[in-house]
């Protein structure tokens, strides 16, 4: 699942650069958008890449907020994510073996 990171999560007196807002292709509401909650996201520079966590939907039309360990440089702004569609039950089993 792909996804556009559209600005940091702000206000007006105040910045967060280590969260995002992330526009997600194909969720339209919500009620979607939450259900994304928990899931990785990656973001591909040319030299490295990054890996987030989504932490809620943002808004009423599908935005989600994701938070990077690091935060990402403002070059960032308006390029392509991938949300990795991770399972919990296949965690469990790694954790187990």
């Amino acid at each position: 699942m792909d996804g556009i990171l559209k600005n940091y999560r702000r206000g007006v007196n105040t910045a967060h650069p280590k969260q995002f807002v992330i526009i997600v292709n194909g969720i339209d509401s919500r009620a979607k958008a939450s259900a994304l909650a928990g899931k990785k996201v990656v973001w591909k520079g040319k030299n490295f890449e990054s890996i987030g966590k989504i932490l809620s939907a943002h808004g009423n039309n599908g935005a989600v907020r994701a938070k990077f360990p690091n935060g990402l440089p403002g070059q960032a702004i308006s390029t392509k994510v991938e949300i990795k569609e991770t399972a919990k039950a296949e965690t469990k089993k790694q954790k187990a073996k």
